[in-house]
């Protein structure tokens, strides 16, 4: 979310007997006169008036967050937005050169200073394109200023990007134009879309969080979610087509923000899409699985309907909630899954107060976000517009920070049922076997309905089946038994189709437990460090990936017929899995976090006692990043 300057106090204290802390226009000119010059240029045009004034007066509310190291942060983009170079690759060598983005140095400019050149120059061309494309009649004019007209996407460095990206992209509407559907604004954002979809994408999550990148994003076409999302704002803006950006202030089932892209057609109706997975979904708002808790989607003008509401000083709430530059639009993804959320006071510690503001946050690792809010009647906090899915906690805001006040719980997704997770005084035994959910790791899954064979043929035209892997691998390794009593000479693991048989390692025993031996067989092609004899190479963190989608297959030539006896297979994995000499510390919540022991994993298990229905959390205190709250249930971690 955007951040503010302590000009807003000091501007708010003008307008403190309204109690609403919303700076007016003239607050604005006040402080930079200058400004005065945008509505003069814009006088003798009705609509540029008033869209001037829109900006003017909503100015307060967006800054640029800089600093000298920010160039650092850039290179980055840039580098890996050239295609040559894995996001790694590109940290290492921006790192070693130009240094790290410093967070500590980013300070806030606020847009009130803004040169009423630049504004002039946006205003102008925003019109332009509004009034000379011929969907612009179908755009009215409260849509043109919330998702065309704004200079900036959110607290880049501000430089002019209109006309270049316009003359960049216009022409590919050309054909468009002649069309009799040149005037429905949703059929030519389609139209656009679908181009878009053919220039080259490089998406990466492995650079630090940073204030957004600015216009040059149009150019380099790299980054995560948030600069993806932002590319397309500047392009369809730039054309004169409405675009917003609709966010997930925390993701439901990771540890970071989400974004995406929402065009419009002429009515105001909304269709959401993104590069990252080249999809929209028109009117099923279904279709977007992942849990949300609560969307936003971000506007240029201040909600001030949410800040009368909250009626609270801005230095009293999270800054979130400061100066909400959002609307919420929770009902229209979740559809049939849209619940109101109610919390008494007999689960709130300690009791709140009538009137009290209390928060719903969702986690990230082991803080907590808040996401909503409201204020507490008849001792009851309730929560309208909530998807679940999700793992929630009640909070309040004091000083400068959130105080917990209720226990985790979790809101059934279908049916809005709550259901706490508050430990016990019983305590039970569990094994773990990995810190992060599996599914998100995008390649553990690929060995369900992976083969494994044995033939007496070297080419395998006639075989039996040991093993079919029916789920996907809940444990680093996993040991399973053929029951088949025959003798092969050949012996191998088939990936399935569309899998590039994946496989980060496979062994193969006789009755009595002893390895079977054998020369090295499978598929060649494709890199050295991903080809077969990575799935032999006893490491489980190498992997055979086949350059092709099917038809990938490694195994061993065992020189003369055995009887398989059992299998062990590793899942190519992205290292969420226990790994052996590791030092992990679980936690659990009880109010707070409480440590339930340190260990050094000498398997790809741990095991510990802790209290019975708690939230649990997994630190890998060696290595890597991607850790995420679960409960343990019927001898299974559930991640939420």
């Amino acid at each position: 979310m955007k951040h503010h300057l302590l000009i807003l106090l000091l501007l708010a204290s003008a307008c403190s007997k309204q109690n609403t802390y919303i700076p007016t226009l003239d607050d604005v000119l006040t402080e930079n006169p200058q400004l005065q010059r945008v509505l003069d240029h814009c006088k003798d045009d009705s609509l540029k008036y008033r869209a001037a004034v829109f900006l003017i007066e909503n100015l307060p509310f967006h800054s640029t967050r800089d600093a000298s190291s920010m160039d650092a942060q850039l290179k980055l983009y840039e580098l890996h937005g050239t295609g040559r170079y894995t996001p790694q690759q590109v940290l290492d060598s921006v790192t070693k050169t130009y240094g790290r983005l410093n967070p500590r140095e980013l300070k806030q400019k606020s847009d009130v200073n803004i040169s009423p050149e630049y504004l002039i120059e946006n205003i102008d061309w925003a019109f332009k394109v509004w009034r000379e494309q011929p969907w612009g009649k179908q755009i009215p004019f409260n849509l043109f200023c919330e998702y065309i007209l704004p200079y900036r996407v959110g607290d880049e460095r501000l430089m002019s990007w209109r006309k270049k990206v316009y003359e960049q992209y216009n022409p590919l509407l050309d054909s468009v134009r002649k069309l009799p559907q040149s005037e429905d604004p949703l059929f030519v954002s389609k139209a656009l879309f679908d181009s878009l979809r053919k220039e080259p994408v490089y998406f990466t999550g492995l650079f630090e969080p940073s204030p957004h990148i600015g216009p040059k994003v149009v150019e380099w076409h790299s980054g995560s979610c948030k600069e993806l999302t932002d590319l397309l704002l500047y392009v369809y803006r730039a054309v004169g087509l409405p675009c917003a950006k609709d966010i997930m202030l925390m993701r439901g089932n990771r540890n970071a923000p989400h974004s995406w892209n929402a065009m419009f057609d002429s009515k105001g109706n909304f269709y959401y899409f993104t590069l990252l997975d080249n999809m929209t979904a028109p009117g099923n708002p279904d279709a977007y699985w992942d849990p949300k808790g609560k969307v936003y989607r971000e506007t240029f003008t201040l909600n001030r309907q949410m800040v009368e509401a909250l009626d609270t000083p801005p230095e009293k709430l999270p800054a979130t909630f400061r100066y909400p530059c959002m609307e919420d639009v929770t009902a229209a993804y979740a559809g049939k899954q849209n619940h109101t959320v109610s919390i008494d006071n007999g689960n709130i510690y300690p009791p709140a107060k009538e009137g009290e503001l209390l928060y719903l946050c969702s986690s990230c690792k082991m803080d907590w976000i808040p996401l909503a809010w409201c204020k507490v009647h008849h001792g009851k906090a309730v929560f309208t517009n909530v998807e679940g899915l999700m793992a929630f906690r009640l909070a309040s805001f004091e000083g400068d920070s959130l105080r917990m006040r209720s226990d985790p719980f979790i809101l059934d997704r279908p049916t809005g049922d709550i259901r706490f997770l508050s430990p016990q005084q019983k305590q039970v035994s569990i094994t773990v076997f990995h810190k992060f959910p599996l599914y998100l790791d995008g390649v553990s899954g690929r060995m369900i309905g992976g083969v494994f064979e044995g033939s007496n043929d070297s080419r395998f035209r006639h075989t039996d089946t040991l093993y079919v892997v029916k789920d996907r691998p809940m444990r680093l390794i996993t040991t399973v038994y053929s029951g088949n009593k025959k003798t092969y000479r050949f012996v191998r693991y088939r990936g399935k189709d569309g899998s590039h048989c994946n496989v980060a390692e496979i062994a193969f025993f006789d009755e009595n437990g002893q390895p079977l031996q054998g020369h090295v067989i499978g598929t060649p092609g494709g890199a050295s460090d991903y080809d077969y004899t990575q799935a032999v190479d006893g490491d489980p963190y190498t992997a055979f990936d086949y350059p092709n989608a099917n038809g990938g297959w490694v195994g061993l030539d065992l020189k003369t017929p055995h009887i398989v006896h059992s299998i062990v297979y590793s899942p190519r994995n992205r290292d969420d899995y226990i790994r052996r000499g590791d030092h992990y510390e679980l936690f659990y919540c009880d109010k707070s976090w409480k440590s339930a022991g340190v260990q050094t994993a000498t398997s790809d298990s741990l095991t510990f006692r802790v209290p019975a229905e708690t939230l649990l959390y997994l630190k890998n205190h060696s290595r890597g990043q991607d850790e995420r709250i679960f409960e343990y249930r019927d001898g299974i971690q559930i991640f939420w």
